[in-house]
Order: structure tokens, then C-alpha cells, then sequence
């Protein structure tokens, strides 16, 4: 794990996701988001969601293989500067919606399914 960013004291510091398939996992991250990965063998790779320190790139997290995603445990959420158009992006790179754009205190959100299952949320504080 990337050791380029300070950590803070009881942050989330990491997010690893399982992935039945890793390189489909790459496409649709790197199509919907534009994030960026390390290679770390055959069963692991490291993911940059865009944020630097320093001036390098900081890893948020990774994706392990494993032959089956279990569903439901916590919920990761994203956040967007513009929902409708990522939304689109998730549709257009394959994700699944399964909650599609939706008002609650503070904001909107939507939530979908990655190739292998995992259920993620993006929302936004902005209006768009």
C-alpha cells in the first residue's frame, strides 16, 4: 500500500474491494471514474482515485480476487461534483443502477452494482 499521503488517526485509511474478475473490475472503474490501478501479481491490484500529496498519487484502495462477492455489508459512497453525468458514466461503463438518483437531507445520491456484484453509492451536495 502507498505510503505517500499522511494518515489519519483512526481515518478510513484504505478500501479494498473483492473482484471475481480484475481486469473487467479495472475497465468499468477506470471507464466510470477514471482511476488508475498497480498491479500488485495476479490476484491484487492497488487503485488511485485521482487525489495526489505531494505531488504523487495517493492509493484509496485495492481490489483482491476471489471466486464469489458477498453482498451487503457496508456501503461505500462516492462523491460526485455532477450525479447525472456520473451516473451516466457508471451506466455507460456497465454498471447496474440499482437505486437511481434520490433526494435525502443533504443531498442526492444513486446507488449500483460493479461487474462483480458490489454494491457502491455516489452522491452529491450539488445541484445539476
Amino acid at each position: 500500500m502507498a505510503e505517500h499521503a499522511p494518515h489519519r488517526h483512526h481515518g478510513i485509511d484504505y478500501i479494498e474491494l473483492a473482484q471475481t474478475d480484475l481486469e473487467a473490475a479495472k475497465a468499468f472503474y477506470r471507464a466510470a471514474f477514471g482511476w488508475t490501478f498497480t498491479d500488485y501479481g495476479p490476484d491484487y491490484v492497488g487503485y488511485s482515485d485521482g487525489r495526489t500529496h505531494d505531488g504523487a498519487s495517493v492509493e484509496a484502495g485495492g481490489f483482491r480476487r476471489e471466486a464469489a462477492v458477498v453482498t451487503g455489508g457496508p456501503l461505500v459512497i462516492l462523491y460526485s461534483r455532477s450525479l447525472a453525468a456520473t451516473r451516466d458514466a457508471v451506466k455507460a461503463a456497465g454498471g447496474r443502477l440499482t437505486k437511481d438518483i434520490f433526494a435525502f437531507p443533504g443531498g442526492r445520491r444513486f446507488q449500483f452494482l460493479d461487474p462483480s456484484g458490489n454494491e457502491l453509492a455516489v452522491w452529491s451536495d450539488v445541484d445539476d
